[in-house]
Parts: structure tokens; C-alpha cells; sequence
């Protein structure tokens, strides 16, 4: 998500992208896919915790985004819309498949943040942070998707309330209420790491 003070440029600029590739602009919309390719992945991931189907939802989201460019209407940010293309494709895999997968942490956090260059670290804080990690993954996969996919909108993708209802097409105070509940049972999954360190969430 854009900052607020970059919004409306960007917007225009988006909405700008879309008219071009309507008229038959592919570099137009090669735009768009660079620009969002990342952060439509990171949310099909945070979903699907699978890296290939997380891949595989992604490129559908642009095709189907880009055959259905027409119904774009414009008056909500156009990673909302492509945000909920994507939303709704993973929970399809979801109910096709019946599973849930995990993935390596570092993967999770570096691929659905979009960094690539993490900064130098004591070898103890990185082992922390990598034990850490992977009791946040482990807790993620014991969410509903429904609570997997709050979560990444909103620590993530760090999207507003009125911003997830669009996506999520849900009213605002459906956002807050799920929102409240997806962090405090991922609370709930952490708390014995917290309390008792390494192991203690895989024992209890």
C-alpha cells in the first residue's frame, strides 16, 4: 500500500495504466504486474501457506484481472480490487484441496513483506528471530483463512479498515470484529513460546 502522501498520484497513475491497457496497451498493464506481482503473491501465501500454489493464485489473478479489466470501475484503489480477485482464488484452492501447507519462515516473512535484503545480524538474534518465526508460521497455519487473511491485509499489506471491507467485502465493523479475533487466537497460539521458549508450542 502506498504512503498516504504518494495516494492520489498513484491512483491516478493506476487508474491511467488501466485505461491504456483497455485500449490495447499490454505495457500498460505489464505495469500493474510489477507493481503489485509481489504483494498479490505475499497475500496468496499468507493465505495458502504454500509457495506453489501461492504462485500459481497469483498469475490467475492477473489473468482473470486482466480479462475482467472492463468491470474495474474505478472508484476504489485498483490493488483492492486485485487484492480481492486474489483473495477469493486462494480460498478456492482452499476448499479444492482441504488443507492447509506450511512453508520455511524466512521465506514467509522475506517473500509476503518483499524484502530481499535483510540487514546483518548477531548469529543469536538471527537464530531467536528464525525460532520466533517459525512459531508465528506453525500458529498461522491453526487460523481459519479467513483469519490468515485479516491478518495479512492488515500487518502486512497495512491496509485500512474501509480498505479490507472492500477486499474482504464484508462491512467495517465485520473487519474490526474478525481482526480482534484472528490477532487474539494467534496470541493465544504464541503465548506458551513466550512463556516457556523453544518447544513449548509444538508440546502444548
Amino acid at each position: 500500500q502506498p504512503p498516504e502522501s504518494d495516494r492520489p498520484a498513484r491512483l491516478a497513475e493506476e487508474r491511467a495504466w488501466v485505461e491504456a491497457a483497455l485500449d490495447g496497451d499490454n505495457k500498460a498493464f505489464a505495469k500493474l504486474v510489477e507493481r503489485y506481482q509481489k504483494k498479490v503473491y505475499g497475500l496468496a501465501f499468507g493465505i495458502l501457506r504454500n509457495r506453489e500454489d501461492a504462485w500459481d493464485v497469483a498469475q490467475d489473478a492477473f489473468v482473470k484481472a486482466y480479462k475482467n479489466l472492463s468491470t474495474y470501475e474505478g472508484n476504489a484503489a485498483f490493488y483492492t480490487w486485485l487484492y480481492r480477485i486474489t483473495y477469493n482464488l486462494s480460498l478456492d484452492v482452499l476448499r479444492s484441496k482441504g488443507r492447509r501447507a506450511t512453508e520455511e519462515l524466512t521465506e514467509q516473512t522475506q517473500e509476503a513483506a518483499g524484502d530481499d535484503s535483510p540487514r546483518p545480524e548477531h548469529p543469536s538474534e538471527t537464530a531467536e528471530r528464525r525460532e520466533l518465526a517459525e512459531v508465528v508460521t506453525q500458529a498461522m497455519t491453526k487460523l481459519t483463512e479467513k483469519h490468515r487473511a485479516i491478518i495479512v491485509l492488515r500487518e502486512i499489506e497495512g491496509l485500512s479498515y474501509e480498505e479490507m471491507a472492500d477486499v474482504l467485502q464484508i462491512s467495517k465493523g465485520t473487519v474490526m470484529s474478525r481482526l480482534f479475533h484472528a490477532r487474539r487466537n494467534l496470541a493465544a497460539l504464541i503465548e506458551p513460546y513466550l512463556k516457556e521458549g523453544q518447544g513449548a508450542l509444538a508440546s502444548a
